[in-house]
Parts: C-alpha cells; sequence; structure tokens
C-alpha cells in the first residue's frame, strides 16, 4: 500500500522492489544521510489505517481521568498530559504491542469498545510486521547477512494528539529530538503538516503530509548499533494551522532486559574504531531523562573516542 512520490521532499523507499540491490543502496543512503525516508507499498492496509486514525481520535478524546489510567510499563510510556516544555501535546502510550496480553490491557484501562480493540490489535500486528521486516531490510543493506538481532526486541506505541490553537500558530508543537530507539513508523497526520526533519546541514526540512505512506526515523540505538554509520535525525513539529493534529508512532527500541546495544564485529575495524561503550536500552533511556539530553547528545556521554 501507499502513496506516490510527488509530495516528497525526503528519500522514497519501494517495499515492493526489494530484493533489488539499487533499492537497498538507496535504503543505505538515506539511512546514512538522512536518518529518515517514507516508505511506500509497505503493508498495512490502507483502510487500517484510517479505522486506526479514528480510533486513536477516540481515545485522546476521552476524560483526563479515563487517559490517566493509561500508567508507564517504563518511563515515558504511558498517558502524556500537556506540560510547561510541550503545551500542545499529549499522548497515549502501549509498551510491547507485539504482546497480546499488553494490548489487552491497554485496552481494558481506556475500557475500550470491542470494535476499537479488534483495531488496536489488527493495527499493532500489522505495524510490529512493517517495522521488523525494515529493520531487517535496514541490516541487510548494510551488508549484514544474520540479522536475527531484532528477535525479541520489544516495540512501543504512542499515539499524539496536537491541540493547535489560533494563537499557536509559528510556535513548536514538540521541541527538538531523536527518538531513543532503533527504528520508528510513524503514520502522520494525512491532512495537517508540522513535521521537520534536521538535513546534514543543520537546516529544518518541512515533511508534508503524504496519504498513504508511513515516515521512518532513526534512533539513537541505530546511530550507536551502526557504530556511527547511520544518521539519527533530528525532528520537532511546528503549528502551521489551527486544527487538531493526530499521529501514530511506533519504535522498535532496542534489546530487552540486560541485553546490550553494541556494534556488530562487522562494523569494528582499524578505521572504524568502537564509538560507543555498550549499553543497555533502559539505561540510555534513563541518562536521556536524568541528562534532560533528548536530540541525541546523550550519546556523546558514551563514547569511547572523542567525537
Amino acid at each position: 500500500m501507499g502513496g506516490g512520490e510527488d509530495c516528497m521532499i525526503i528519500p522514497v523507499i519501494d517495499m515492493q522492489k526489494f530484493p533489488d540491490a539499487e533499492e537497498y543502496k538507496k535504503l543505505r543512503e538515506a539511512s546514512e544521510i538522512w536518518g529518515c525516508f517514507r516508505l511506500i507499498n509497505h503493508k498495512i492496509p490502507l483502510a487500517l489505517m484510517k479505522e486506526m486514525k479514528a480510533v486513536v481520535r477516540s481515545l485522546l478524546d476521552l476524560p483526563m481521568e479515563i487517559k490517566q489510567q493509561n500508567k508507564d510499563v517504563i518511563a515515558g510510556s504511558g498517558y502524556m498530559a500537556p506540560s510547561k516544555v510541550n503545551p500542545l501535546y499529549e499522548a497515549l502510550g502501549l509498551y510491547d504491542l507485539g504482546s497480546p496480553e499488553a494490548v489487552h490491557t491497554f485496552c481494558s484501562k481506556l475500557d475500550a469498545s470491542s470494535h476499537q480493540r479488534e483495531i488496536i490489535s489488527k493495527y499493532a500486528q500489522a505495524v510490529y510486521d512493517q517495522i521488523v521486516e525494515i529493520g531487517h531490510k535496514l541490516a541487510e543493506s548494510l551488508g549484514l547477512e544474520n540479522v536475527d538481532f531484532l528477535n525479541g526486541w520489544p516495540c512501543q506505541f504512542r499515539i499524539n494528539k496536537y491541540n493547535f490553537k489560533p494563537e499557536s500558530v509559528g510556535s513548536s508543537g514538540v521541541q527538538i529530538h531523536t527518538d531513543s530507539g532503533f527504528l520508528t513508523i510513524l503514520q502522520d497526520d494525512e491532512n495537517v503538516g508540522g513535521l521537520e526533519v534536521m538535513d546534514k546541514a543543520g537546516a529544518f526540512v518541512p515533511v508534508d503530509p503524504c496519504p498513504g505512506t508511513l515516515l521512518v526515523n532513526l534512533g539513537d540505538v541505530a546511530q550507536a548499533w551502526s557504530n556511527g554509520r547511520l544518521c539519527n535525525v533530528r525532528h520537532r513539529v511546528q503549528c502551521r494551522e489551527a486544527t487538531i493534529r493526530v499521529s501514530i508512532a511506533t519504535f522498535l527500541l532496542g534489546p530487552k532486559d540486560q541485553e546490550a546495544v553494541e556494534a556488530p564485529p562487522e562494523f569494528v575495524d582499524s578505521e572504524h574504531p568502537r564509538l560507543y561503550a555498550p549499553f543497555t536500552y533502559e539505561d540510555y533511556r534513563k541518562l536521556r531523562l536524568s541528562s534532560k539530553l533528548q536530540a541525541g547528545e546523550a550519546l556523546a556521554l558514551l563514547r569511547t573516542t572523542p567525537s
């Protein structure tokens, strides 16, 4: 599924063209230079994307006391109310969407209807399969033959709502940040823009809506795991118009429990020394929160060599 390429500035990856060598090359270049790309002809049915957005809108419109039942499993994985830093933004979260039990608990806490539960479960499975597939393709584009490293890595949903008002136009919806995990699939609002990514020159580039496509961002874990080859893209959301903006983000986080994030031996040699000390994803998440370094700077605290 997915739209055409006429509304895109950032690179476009066509899932139907794999295993063509040229598409692998495009994927690697997009991931090294931009740290993000549009995904077309993906496997999430367009009807399911539309139904999921409707479910998300209804869940985010629930009374505050119900949304607050969406508790953290790990820090930042539950309900996020508007704050002083991000006053226009709120979100609900689901940790480990590959687990039917976790999906059931998320739905029960929010009093989801049977129809909403069905849509959430179908979407969770479809987006999980897609995010793992693109992770495998990315590893293959870098020359890795054994791509079982993703097995068991938890995924997290974050469904986002931006309450943009007339007085908000021109202000920030979400501050500049990188994603902490390995990669993110975003179903952005097909009607309302505002997402911007930073290019290599440090300039922000608008990522305009493109119905039927998905946006993939690479995060801090990808940069560390790739020994610096992959770009952890900085991005933000700006308010362009006075309306509600909704998006659905799925994060492939990193190894679970105490398994370390570290570059495979294939990425380390005399010309490419190991850049980062091994770390667990949970320790890194806590480091980002405690240091308040949300735009990739926390990785510098883990470097083994000067940057």
